[in-house]
C-alpha cells in the first residue's frame, strides 16, 4: 500500500448510506438489490434550491461484485424545494438522479493506480454511498429553477407577476433625452387657430 495513502475513518454500519460488501461475496457477476430508506444528507444546496431539510428517500440499490471491487448502481427520486429563477415564487419539484459508482477493494490494481478522488475505495467490508450521493444530487440540481416551464417572470417595471396583470399593461416613460425635440414636433396653442391651421407669417 502506499505511503501517501490518507487513513480513512472506520464506517459505521448503523448509518443507512453505509453498505456491507460481504452481502454481495466477491465473485464476479454476483449481484444483490438492496432496498432502505435513507435520510437526505445535510446542505444540499444551490443559491435558488435545495433539498428540504428531513426529506427521506426510498433508495433501490445494485451491489455488483466485480473484478476490481464492487459496482454500485441507483436511480433515485429527490425532492426539491426552492425560488423561481424568473418571478421568485417558492416552488416544489423533484429530481432523478442517477448513481453509478466503483468501489474498489483495498488490495485491488485500481486502488493502486488510481487517485483517491477518482474512485470509491471499500473501507474493511464497507462502503460509504454518502459522497457519491452528494455530488450526484448537487450536480442535478437546477442552476435556474423555475417554477413551470412558461413562467413569464414579473414586470421589470413595477415587479408585479405578468400572469396578474393585463394583457395591455405597459410602462410608456418618455426618454428625457427627446423632450426638447418633441416639443418642436408638437404645435402649441398660441400657434395653432381655430380651425386646428398652423400660424404662420403672411407675406407682404
Amino acid at each position: 500500500m502506499p505511503e501517501n495513502r490518507k487513513t480513512q475513518e472506520r464506517l459505521d454500519p448503523r448509518n443507512p448510506l453505509v453498505f456491507d460488501a460481504r452481502e454481495v461475496g466477491r465473485r464476479p457477476g454476483s449481484m444483490k438489490r438492496l432496498r432502505r430508506p435513507v435520510p437526505v444528507p445535510e446542505d444540499l444546496a444551490l443559491e435558488l434550491v435545495r433539498v428540504p431539510a428531513g426529506a427521506t428517500l426510498d433508495l433501490d440499490v445494485r451491489l455488483e461484485s466485480v473484478l476490481e471491487g464492487v459496482l454500485v448502481s441507483t436511480t433515485v427520486t429527490v425532492p426539491v424545494e426552492g425560488e423561481c429563477g424568473r418571478c421568485l415564487e417558492p416552488f416544489q419539484d423533484s429530481v432523478a438522479v442517477d448513481i453509478q459508482e466503483l468501489y474498489a477493494y483495498p488490495d485491488s490494481q485500481t486502488d493502486d493506480t488510481t487517485d483517491a478522488y477518482e474512485v470509491g475505495r471499500l473501507q474493511g467490508d464497507f462502503l460509504d454511498l454518502e459522497p457519491a450521493l452528494r455530488d450526484a444530487v448537487v450536480l442535478a440540481l437546477p442552476t435556474n429553477p423555475l417554477c413551470r416551464d412558461d413562467c413569464p417572470g414579473m414586470c421589470p417595471d413595477c415587479g408585479v407577476h405578468w400572469d396578474d396583470l393585463p394583457p395591455e399593461h405597459s410602462h410608456d416613460v418618455a426618454d428625457p433625452r427627446w423632450a426638447a425635440l418633441q416639443s418642436l414636433r408638437e404645435p402649441t396653442a398660441e400657434s395653432t387657430d381655430a380651425n386646428g391651421a398652423h400660424r404662420g407669417s403672411q407675406p407682404n
